[in-house]
């Protein structure tokens, strides 16, 4: 714990962690509020989630292209349209009445204009703290952001059963706003400039450490996916069992993450903290009952943040500097396409098969996680005793005649 002390006593470190966590805070709310007014709204689980999945899709391409351009065109340029458009989109979900198909259009533009807030911090972070620290940085980003998943959900929950799912909604949006305000108003916006990669896009992905995180990001997120329905589906819209059960999940994860965080990363060190997930994400689906999952679902958030910081790690110790944004992006279109079909797939099971369906689903995805970081352990990086620091970019230096 003495590490991440010292993390926060660094200048501007706790400022842009508190700043991009309120920029971000509405996403641990908006899965959620869609799925209840759209659910309540049309009468089907699988009609809400085809509307999460369509703006899962749009997050998802938007991942990659809008960081790279941040590299092109700045990242407060890129930041503040992509902030008003998708404050836009979110208040249209919640105050026009439309068909499912309009949802999912709107929804899709919605993610598509999704800030990448994510993939711009984690570009800032090499820039702020020496390499001996970035490790256990990324660390403490991981657990912190699960008070995004603690919160927001419970908030969603009581907001949405006791005022209305409208004012959920309309809460996110307020919370982007001053959030994303706050965010691009922060100097270290000002002082970091990504360079523009020479690379064509899409290159970055061909490096097997960022293709290895792009598929177990896509797992991981997936299986968290279905497990927010599955629990939604358990509880219904009468009480705040959902939210808290969320919350507990995500109470999990950030105790893995501080616990468990600052652990050196080997090539066995992502198999490992996704089997943690899958145990507990397979014990909850025998279950569906308010303390069994609670207990269950703990144990399964122990991995994801400490999985999350592995990922994080890998990425930015196997590539340029100019190349981090692109990276993360693709990470992050990695998860939301997770995040997409986890709902979906999660959806249907539940309309066909009952809430425990989701569960199943979600241990799938678990179980397909622990075994791509197995077998694919050979292109996994090991930083024991090595830093994360991105690869320095290089040009030639022009030499005066003497």
């Amino acid at each position: 714990m003495a590490s991440y002390s010292e993390l926060l006593k660094t200048p501007g470190v706790a400022r842009i962690i508190a700043a991009q966590l309120t920029a971000r805070f509405p996403s641990g709310m908006l899965s959620l509020a869609f799925l209840l007014h759209i659910e309540q709204t049309t009468g089907s689980y699988g009609s809400a989630g085809l509307v999460l999945a369509a703006t899962s899709i749009g997050q998802a391409i938007a991942g990659p292209l809008t960081s790279r351009l941040m590299g092109r065109l700045g990242m407060r340029p890129v930041l503040i349209v992509t902030t008003i458009l998708c404050v836009t989109g979110i208040v249209s979900i919640g105050l026009l009445p439309l068909t499912v198909p309009l949802y999912m259009i709107v929804g899709f533009i919605t993610g598509l204009a999704t800030p990448p807030v994510q993939p711009a911090v984690r570009t800032i972070y090499p820039k702020m703290v020496n390499s001996r620290q970035l490790t256990p940085l990324f660390s403490l980003d991981a657990s912190a952001q699960e008070i995004i998943w603690v919160v927001g959900p419970v908030i969603t929950t009581l907001v949405a059963t006791q005022i209305g799912t409208i004012w959920a909604i309309m809460l996110a949006a307020v919370l982007m706003v001053v959030g994303g305000a706050w965010f691009i108003s922060s100097p270290e916006l000002g002082r970091v400039r990504i360079p523009r990669s020479k690379r064509k896009f899409g290159v970055v992905l061909s490096r097997p450490a960022v293709l290895l995180a792009t598929v177990v990001g896509f797992l991981l997120i997936g299986a968290c996916a279905a497990v927010e329905a599955g629990v939604v589906a358990v509880f219904g819209h009468g009480g705040p069992e959902a939210g808290l059960v969320l919350a507990i999940f995500s109470v999990g994860s950030l105790a893995g993450g501080l616990l468990f965080g600052h652990i050196p990363i080997g090539p066995w060190a992502t198999a490992r903290r996704m089997f943690i997930v899958f145990a507990g994400m397979a014990l909850a689906a025998f279950v569906m009952d308010f303390w069994w999952l609670s207990a269950t679902l703990f144990i399964a958030g122990i991995g994801i943040a400490p999985a999350l910081a592995v990922l994080f790690s890998i990425v930015s110790s196997s590539v340029k500097f100019s190349d981090t944004a692109e990276a993360y992006g693709w990470v992050g279109t990695g998860q939301l396409i997770g995040a997409a079909l986890g709902s979906a797939l999660a959806g249907f099971s539940i309309d066909g098969y009952g809430a425990q369906g989701a569960f199943w689903i979600a241990a799938g995805f678990a179980f397909v996680g622990v075994l791509v970081p197995a077998l694919g352990r050979r292109w996994h990086p090991d930083l024991r005793g090595r830093d994360a620091s991105p690869i320095p970019d290089t040009e030639p230096v022009p030499m005066q005649p003497s």
